[in-house]
Protein backbone atom coordinates (compact mmCIF):
# COMPACT_ATOMS: atom_id res chain seq x y z
CA UNK A 1 0.00 0.00 0.00
CA UNK A 2 1.28 3.38 -1.01
CA UNK A 3 2.02 6.05 1.65
CA UNK A 4 -1.32 8.59 2.22
CA UNK A 5 -0.89 11.22 -0.30
CA UNK A 6 -3.33 14.56 0.13
CA UNK A 7 -5.43 15.08 -2.95
CA UNK A 8 -4.09 18.27 -5.17
CA UNK A 9 -6.89 20.52 -3.39
CA UNK A 10 -5.87 19.47 0.03
CA UNK A 11 -2.15 20.66 -0.75
CA UNK A 12 -3.06 23.64 -1.79
CA UNK A 13 -4.65 24.96 1.48
CA UNK A 14 -4.31 23.92 5.06
CA UNK A 15 -5.94 21.40 6.70
CA UNK A 16 -8.72 20.93 9.34
CA UNK A 17 -9.13 19.10 12.36
CA UNK A 18 -11.30 16.10 10.58
CA UNK A 19 -9.34 15.97 7.55
CA UNK A 20 -6.19 15.65 9.38
CA UNK A 21 -7.80 12.90 11.67
CA UNK A 22 -8.57 11.33 8.44
CA UNK A 23 -5.34 11.38 6.95
CA UNK A 24 -3.65 9.81 9.87
CA UNK A 25 -6.13 7.28 10.54
CA UNK A 26 -6.64 8.77 14.07
CA UNK A 27 -9.38 9.73 16.03
CA UNK A 28 -9.65 13.86 16.44
CA UNK A 29 -8.63 14.10 19.64
CA UNK A 30 -5.55 12.10 18.49
CA UNK A 31 -4.66 15.08 16.53
CA UNK A 32 -4.65 17.31 19.89
CA UNK A 33 -2.42 14.95 21.50
CA UNK A 34 0.44 14.99 18.68
CA UNK A 35 0.17 18.47 19.04
CA UNK A 36 0.46 18.70 22.18
CA UNK A 37 3.66 16.11 22.26
CA UNK A 38 4.93 18.67 19.64
CA UNK A 39 4.87 16.53 16.71
CA UNK A 40 2.50 18.90 15.07
CA UNK A 41 1.47 22.46 14.66
CA UNK A 42 -1.79 24.08 14.65
CA UNK A 43 -2.85 27.62 13.87
CA UNK A 44 -6.65 28.90 15.29
CA UNK A 45 -9.30 29.52 12.80
CA UNK A 46 -9.80 33.30 12.72
CA UNK A 47 -13.30 34.52 14.31
CA UNK A 48 -13.52 30.29 14.53
CA UNK A 49 -13.14 27.67 17.27
CA UNK A 50 -11.10 25.47 15.15
CA UNK A 51 -7.64 24.70 13.89
CA UNK A 52 -6.28 24.12 10.90
CA UNK A 53 -3.14 22.20 9.73
CA UNK A 54 0.07 22.15 7.37
CA UNK A 55 -0.17 19.28 4.56
CA UNK A 56 3.00 18.83 4.34
CA UNK A 57 3.62 18.53 8.44
CA UNK A 58 0.99 16.05 8.44
CA UNK A 59 1.53 14.11 5.02
CA UNK A 60 5.27 13.61 6.91
CA UNK A 61 3.88 12.24 10.38
CA UNK A 62 1.72 9.81 8.73
CA UNK A 63 4.29 8.78 6.69
CA UNK A 64 6.32 8.48 9.39
CA UNK A 65 3.74 6.76 11.76
CA UNK A 66 3.41 3.91 8.78
CA UNK A 67 7.86 3.37 8.84
CA UNK A 68 7.57 3.07 12.57
CA UNK A 69 4.24 0.62 12.43
CA UNK A 70 6.74 -1.44 10.00
CA UNK A 71 9.22 -1.53 11.97
CA UNK A 72 13.03 -0.22 11.13
CA UNK A 73 15.13 -2.15 8.66
CA UNK A 74 18.14 -0.33 10.58
CA UNK A 75 17.53 -1.72 13.70
CA UNK A 76 17.50 -5.83 12.29
CA UNK A 77 13.56 -5.22 11.49
CA UNK A 78 12.44 -4.55 14.81
CA UNK A 79 9.66 -2.96 16.10
CA UNK A 80 10.66 0.64 17.93
CA UNK A 81 7.85 2.03 19.63
CA UNK A 82 7.95 5.69 20.90
CA UNK A 83 7.16 5.63 24.59
CA UNK A 84 7.25 8.70 27.15
CA UNK A 85 6.78 5.94 30.20
CA UNK A 86 10.03 4.58 30.95
CA UNK A 87 13.75 4.97 29.80
CA UNK A 88 16.15 2.29 30.67
CA UNK A 89 19.99 3.44 30.62
CA UNK A 90 23.24 3.38 31.93
CA UNK A 91 22.19 1.07 35.03
CA UNK A 92 19.53 3.24 35.85
CA UNK A 93 15.68 3.37 34.58
CA UNK A 94 13.81 6.50 34.77
CA UNK A 95 9.40 6.71 34.88
CA UNK A 96 9.17 10.30 32.90
CA UNK A 97 11.88 11.37 33.29
CA UNK A 98 12.42 10.59 37.28
CA UNK A 99 14.59 8.29 38.80
CA UNK A 100 12.62 5.17 39.24
CA UNK A 101 14.05 4.45 42.56
CA UNK A 102 13.87 7.02 44.40
CA UNK A 103 10.16 7.42 43.40
CA UNK A 104 9.85 3.93 44.64
CA UNK A 105 11.65 5.09 48.29
CA UNK A 106 9.53 8.12 48.56
CA UNK A 107 5.96 7.05 47.33
CA UNK A 108 3.40 4.38 47.97
CA UNK A 109 2.80 2.31 44.80
CA UNK A 110 -0.24 4.17 44.33
CA UNK A 111 1.50 7.25 44.56
CA UNK A 112 3.78 6.18 41.12
CA UNK A 113 1.14 4.41 39.58
CA UNK A 114 -0.69 8.00 39.50
CA UNK A 115 2.76 9.66 38.22
CA UNK A 116 3.06 6.98 35.25
CA UNK A 117 -0.58 7.56 33.97
CA UNK A 118 -1.11 11.38 34.49
CA UNK A 119 2.55 12.71 34.83
CA UNK A 120 0.99 14.45 38.66
CA UNK A 121 1.58 13.58 41.88
CA UNK A 122 -1.40 12.58 44.10
CA UNK A 123 -0.20 12.27 47.86
CA UNK A 124 -2.01 9.67 49.80
CA UNK A 125 -4.02 8.26 46.88
CA UNK A 126 -5.52 4.74 47.49
CA UNK A 127 -7.17 2.40 44.70
CA UNK A 128 -10.80 1.47 46.09
CA UNK A 129 -12.60 -1.64 44.28
CA UNK A 130 -16.85 -1.31 43.91
CA UNK A 131 -18.10 -3.96 45.95
CA UNK A 132 -20.11 -5.60 42.77
CA UNK A 133 -17.07 -6.14 40.91
CA UNK A 134 -15.10 -7.09 43.55
CA UNK A 135 -17.83 -9.81 44.40
CA UNK A 136 -18.27 -10.95 40.59
CA UNK A 137 -14.44 -11.35 40.25
CA UNK A 138 -14.06 -13.32 43.72
CA UNK A 139 -17.17 -15.54 42.21
CA UNK A 140 -15.51 -16.64 39.30
CA UNK A 141 -12.00 -17.22 40.98
CA UNK A 142 -13.70 -19.06 43.35
CA UNK A 143 -15.10 -21.78 40.79
CA UNK A 144 -11.37 -22.57 39.81
CA UNK A 145 -9.85 -25.53 40.56
CA UNK A 146 -7.55 -25.38 43.76
CA UNK A 147 -4.36 -25.75 42.74
CA UNK A 148 -4.86 -22.67 40.18
CA UNK A 149 -1.78 -20.68 40.06
CA UNK A 150 -1.75 -16.47 40.51
CA UNK A 151 -1.73 -15.64 37.23
CA UNK A 152 -4.66 -17.80 36.15
CA UNK A 153 -6.70 -16.45 38.98
CA UNK A 154 -5.82 -12.62 37.89
CA UNK A 155 -6.49 -13.51 34.33
CA UNK A 156 -10.00 -14.68 35.51
CA UNK A 157 -10.74 -12.07 37.77
CA UNK A 158 -10.09 -9.79 34.99
CA UNK A 159 -12.24 -11.13 32.57
CA UNK A 160 -15.31 -11.25 35.17
CA UNK A 161 -14.34 -7.29 36.23
CA UNK A 162 -14.90 -6.83 32.19
CA UNK A 163 -18.16 -8.55 31.94
CA UNK A 164 -19.87 -6.60 34.81
CA UNK A 165 -18.44 -3.60 33.50
CA UNK A 166 -21.00 -2.21 30.23
CA UNK A 167 -19.06 0.76 29.60
CA UNK A 168 -15.78 -0.75 29.73
CA UNK A 169 -15.25 0.12 25.42
CA UNK A 170 -15.01 3.55 26.76
CA UNK A 171 -11.08 4.77 25.11
CA UNK A 172 -11.44 7.82 26.38
CA UNK A 173 -8.18 8.93 28.67
CA UNK A 174 -11.00 9.57 31.92
CA UNK A 175 -12.45 6.11 31.34
CA UNK A 176 -9.38 4.13 31.29
CA UNK A 177 -7.99 5.95 34.37
CA UNK A 178 -11.34 4.75 36.19
CA UNK A 179 -10.90 1.15 34.89
CA UNK A 180 -7.37 1.35 36.38
CA UNK A 181 -8.23 2.66 39.68
CA UNK A 182 -10.88 -0.12 40.61
CA UNK A 183 -9.54 -2.60 37.94
CA UNK A 184 -5.74 -3.60 40.17
CA UNK A 185 -7.49 -3.67 43.75
CA UNK A 186 -10.05 -5.34 42.30
CA UNK A 187 -7.61 -8.08 41.16
CA UNK A 188 -6.19 -8.06 45.07
CA UNK A 189 -9.63 -8.53 46.82
CA UNK A 190 -10.48 -11.40 44.32
CA UNK A 191 -7.47 -13.26 45.53
CA UNK A 192 -8.18 -16.08 48.18
CA UNK A 193 -6.96 -14.50 51.60
CA UNK A 194 -4.07 -16.42 53.77
CA UNK A 195 -5.96 -16.41 56.69
CA UNK A 196 -9.66 -15.87 57.70
CA UNK A 197 -10.41 -12.84 59.43
CA UNK A 198 -8.46 -10.88 57.16
CA UNK A 199 -10.45 -7.31 56.56
CA UNK A 200 -9.91 -5.43 53.28
CA UNK A 201 -8.39 -2.08 55.22
CA UNK A 202 -5.56 0.03 53.90
CA UNK A 203 -2.97 0.90 51.22
CA UNK A 204 -3.00 -1.72 48.68
CA UNK A 205 0.48 -3.45 50.20
CA UNK A 206 -1.11 -3.89 53.42
CA UNK A 207 -4.23 -6.01 51.35
CA UNK A 208 -1.70 -8.00 48.82
CA UNK A 209 0.27 -9.07 51.99
CA UNK A 210 -2.98 -10.91 53.28
CA UNK A 211 -3.54 -12.48 50.20
CA UNK A 212 0.28 -14.04 50.11
CA UNK A 213 1.29 -15.16 53.99
CA UNK A 214 -0.68 -15.87 56.98
CA UNK A 215 1.72 -13.89 58.88
CA UNK A 216 0.96 -10.43 60.75
CA UNK A 217 2.56 -7.65 58.65
CA UNK A 218 5.07 -5.56 60.16
CA UNK A 219 6.03 -1.55 59.22
CA UNK A 220 9.22 -2.99 57.82
CA UNK A 221 7.76 -5.94 56.03
CA UNK A 222 4.97 -3.47 54.78
CA UNK A 223 7.38 -1.27 53.10
CA UNK A 224 9.49 -4.01 50.92
CA UNK A 225 6.72 -5.40 49.50
CA UNK A 226 5.04 -1.37 48.64
CA UNK A 227 8.35 -0.09 47.28
CA UNK A 228 8.89 -3.82 45.29
CA UNK A 229 5.52 -3.19 43.95
CA UNK A 230 6.37 0.75 43.41
CA UNK A 231 9.61 -0.77 41.68
CA UNK A 232 8.38 -3.52 39.45
CA UNK A 233 5.39 -0.90 37.92
CA UNK A 234 6.96 -0.62 34.07
CA UNK A 235 10.11 -1.83 32.58
CA UNK A 236 10.43 -0.34 28.97
CA UNK A 237 8.53 -3.06 26.50
CA UNK A 238 8.55 -6.21 28.10
CA UNK A 239 7.32 -8.93 26.09
CA UNK A 240 4.11 -8.54 28.49
CA UNK A 241 4.03 -4.75 27.76
CA UNK A 242 4.40 -5.22 23.85
CA UNK A 243 1.40 -7.56 23.89
CA UNK A 244 -0.82 -4.71 25.67
CA UNK A 245 0.64 -2.36 23.09
CA UNK A 246 -0.66 -4.87 20.83
CA UNK A 247 -3.71 -5.56 22.25
CA UNK A 248 -4.74 -1.80 22.96
CA UNK A 249 -3.67 -0.88 18.85
CA UNK A 250 -6.64 -3.53 17.55
CA UNK A 251 -8.50 -1.32 20.24
CA UNK A 252 -8.97 -3.69 22.75
CA UNK A 253 -10.80 -2.48 25.76
CA UNK A 254 -8.35 -2.02 28.89
CA UNK A 255 -9.20 -5.03 30.78
CA UNK A 256 -8.46 -7.19 27.91
CA UNK A 257 -5.56 -5.48 27.13
CA UNK A 258 -4.74 -6.51 30.88
CA UNK A 259 -5.59 -10.19 30.14
CA UNK A 260 -2.85 -9.96 27.24
CA UNK A 261 -0.23 -8.91 29.43
CA UNK A 262 -1.23 -11.72 32.22
CA UNK A 263 -1.25 -14.42 29.51
CA UNK A 264 2.29 -13.59 28.36
CA UNK A 265 3.82 -12.87 31.97
CA UNK A 266 2.82 -16.49 32.44
CA UNK A 267 5.87 -17.57 30.16
CA UNK A 268 8.43 -19.40 32.23
CA UNK A 269 10.71 -16.81 30.55
CA UNK A 270 9.13 -14.04 32.23
CA UNK A 271 6.62 -13.98 35.27
CA UNK A 272 8.18 -17.15 36.62
CA UNK A 273 11.47 -16.52 37.32
CA UNK A 274 10.90 -15.41 40.91
CA UNK A 275 9.57 -18.18 41.71
CA UNK A 276 12.91 -20.43 40.79
CA UNK A 277 14.87 -18.36 42.52
CA UNK A 278 12.81 -18.92 45.89
CA UNK A 279 12.62 -22.65 45.82
CA UNK A 280 16.70 -22.59 44.87
CA UNK A 281 17.42 -19.89 47.92
CA UNK A 282 14.82 -22.57 50.12
CA UNK A 283 17.61 -25.41 48.96
CA UNK A 284 20.57 -23.44 49.73
CA UNK A 285 18.82 -22.52 52.96
CA UNK A 286 18.12 -26.29 53.65
CA UNK A 287 21.48 -27.41 52.48
CA UNK A 288 23.37 -24.23 54.28
CA UNK A 289 25.95 -23.71 51.12
CA UNK A 290 24.77 -22.92 47.74
CA UNK A 291 27.65 -24.66 45.65
CA UNK A 292 26.19 -27.75 45.57
CA UNK A 293 22.80 -26.55 44.59
CA UNK A 294 24.20 -23.80 41.90
CA UNK A 295 26.67 -27.35 40.74
CA UNK A 296 23.41 -29.38 40.15
CA UNK A 297 21.78 -26.36 38.47
CA UNK A 298 24.82 -26.03 35.83
CA UNK A 299 25.13 -29.54 36.28
CA UNK A 300 21.46 -30.15 34.39
CA UNK A 301 22.16 -27.17 31.77
CA UNK A 302 19.64 -24.95 33.59
CA UNK A 303 20.33 -21.19 34.12
CA UNK A 304 20.70 -20.36 37.72
CA UNK A 305 17.73 -18.09 38.25
CA UNK A 306 18.08 -14.30 40.05
CA UNK A 307 21.36 -13.64 38.10
CA UNK A 308 21.94 -11.44 35.54
CA UNK A 309 19.88 -9.18 33.22
CA UNK A 310 20.15 -8.20 29.70
CA UNK A 311 19.37 -4.42 30.50
CA UNK A 312 21.83 -4.10 33.01
CA UNK A 313 25.81 -4.49 32.99
CA UNK A 314 26.00 -4.01 36.66
CA UNK A 315 23.59 -4.88 39.07
CA UNK A 316 19.57 -4.58 38.39
CA UNK A 317 18.98 -1.36 40.47
CA UNK A 318 15.60 -2.64 41.72
CA UNK A 319 17.49 -5.54 43.34
CA UNK A 320 19.66 -3.37 44.98
CA UNK A 321 17.08 -0.74 46.69
CA UNK A 322 15.02 -4.34 47.49
CA UNK A 323 17.73 -5.61 49.26
CA UNK A 324 18.70 -2.58 51.75
CA UNK A 325 15.37 -2.62 52.48
CA UNK A 326 15.35 -6.42 53.55
CA UNK A 327 18.04 -5.53 55.81
CA UNK A 328 15.81 -3.84 58.10
CA UNK A 329 13.56 -6.87 58.14
CA UNK A 330 15.08 -9.30 61.40
CA UNK A 331 13.50 -12.55 59.44
CA UNK A 332 14.85 -11.38 56.40
CA UNK A 333 18.70 -12.02 57.77
CA UNK A 334 19.30 -15.91 56.99
CA UNK A 335 17.73 -15.58 53.23
CA UNK A 336 20.20 -12.55 52.61
CA UNK A 337 22.85 -14.79 53.38
CA UNK A 338 22.14 -17.02 51.36
CA UNK A 339 21.62 -14.83 48.44
CA UNK A 340 24.99 -13.17 49.09
CA UNK A 341 26.21 -17.16 49.22
CA UNK A 342 24.54 -17.68 45.43
CA UNK A 343 25.92 -14.32 44.08
CA UNK A 344 29.58 -14.88 45.52
CA UNK A 345 29.54 -18.52 44.12
CA UNK A 346 28.15 -18.40 40.85
CA UNK A 347 30.69 -14.95 40.29
CA UNK A 348 33.44 -18.16 40.27
CA UNK A 349 31.22 -19.55 37.04
CA UNK A 350 30.39 -16.19 35.94
CA UNK A 351 30.25 -12.92 36.31
CA UNK A 352 26.74 -12.39 37.73
CA UNK A 353 24.96 -9.76 39.80
CA UNK A 354 21.48 -10.41 41.05
CA UNK A 355 18.17 -9.34 39.91
CA UNK A 356 15.56 -8.58 41.22
CA UNK A 357 13.88 -11.90 40.93
CA UNK A 358 16.81 -12.90 43.92
CA UNK A 359 15.48 -9.92 45.87
CA UNK A 360 12.04 -10.85 45.94
CA UNK A 361 12.66 -14.47 46.57
CA UNK A 362 14.77 -13.07 50.01
CA UNK A 363 11.46 -11.29 50.80
CA UNK A 364 9.27 -14.17 49.67
CA UNK A 365 11.29 -16.82 51.54
CA UNK A 366 11.54 -15.08 54.69
CA UNK A 367 8.51 -13.98 55.08
CA UNK A 368 6.39 -16.96 54.64
CA UNK A 369 5.02 -16.83 51.53
CA UNK A 370 5.04 -19.72 48.54
CA UNK A 371 7.20 -19.57 45.58
CA UNK A 372 4.23 -17.87 43.01
CA UNK A 373 4.26 -14.81 45.47
CA UNK A 374 6.42 -13.31 43.64
CA UNK A 375 4.33 -13.82 40.35
CA UNK A 376 1.74 -12.26 42.35
CA UNK A 377 3.54 -9.25 43.65
CA UNK A 378 4.88 -9.21 39.94
CA UNK A 379 1.56 -9.00 38.18
CA UNK A 380 -0.04 -6.74 40.21
CA UNK A 381 2.59 -4.16 39.74
CA UNK A 382 2.86 -4.34 36.24
CA UNK A 383 -0.51 -3.87 36.02
CA UNK A 384 -0.36 -0.26 36.39
CA UNK A 385 2.34 -0.22 33.54
CA UNK A 386 0.59 -1.88 30.66
CA UNK A 387 -2.52 0.73 31.94
CA UNK A 388 -0.26 3.14 30.79
CA UNK A 389 1.13 1.77 27.70
CA UNK A 390 -2.42 1.54 26.82
CA UNK A 391 -3.20 5.28 26.85
CA UNK A 392 -0.28 5.79 25.59
CA UNK A 393 -1.36 3.56 22.64
CA UNK A 394 -4.91 4.70 22.26
CA UNK A 395 -3.34 7.84 21.46
CA UNK A 396 -1.61 6.24 18.09
CA UNK A 397 -2.89 5.55 15.07
CA UNK A 398 -5.20 1.91 15.20
CA UNK A 399 -3.67 -1.42 13.83
CA UNK A 400 -0.32 -0.03 13.51
CA UNK A 401 1.59 -2.97 15.74
CA UNK A 402 1.51 -4.96 12.72
CA UNK A 403 4.70 -5.92 11.23
CA UNK A 404 5.02 -7.96 7.84
CA UNK A 405 5.51 -11.24 7.57
CA UNK A 406 8.46 -12.96 5.77
CA UNK A 407 7.68 -15.83 3.82
CA UNK A 408 10.00 -18.82 4.00
CA UNK A 409 7.66 -21.70 2.81
CA UNK A 410 8.00 -22.96 -0.48
CA UNK A 411 7.21 -21.12 -3.92
CA UNK A 412 3.81 -21.43 -4.90
CA UNK A 413 1.50 -23.13 -6.98
CA UNK A 414 1.69 -26.26 -5.32
CA UNK A 415 -0.36 -29.19 -6.05
CA UNK A 416 -3.28 -29.89 -3.78
CA UNK A 417 -2.52 -32.33 -0.95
Amino acid sequence: MRDPEPSPSLAERRLTTRETAELLGVKPETVYAYVSRGQLSSHRVPGGRGSTFDTAEVTALARRNKRESAGSQHTGGELSVRTRVTLIEADRYYFRGIDATELALRHSYEEVAEWLWTGRMEPGVEFRAPAASVAVARRAVDALPEHTGPTDRLRVAAIAAAAADPLRFDLSEDAVLGTARTLIPTLVAALPPARRGHRDTGPLARRLWARLTGRDADAASLRVLDTALALLVDHDLAASTLAVRVAASARAHAYAAVSAGLGVLEGPLHGAAGGLAHRMLLDVLDQGDAAPVIAEALRAGRRVPGLGHRLYTGEDPRARVLFSLLEEVPDATPALAAARDIVATAARHTPLHANVDLALAVFTASSGMPATASETIFAVARTAGWIAHALEEYQERPLRMRPSGHYVGPRPPQPLP
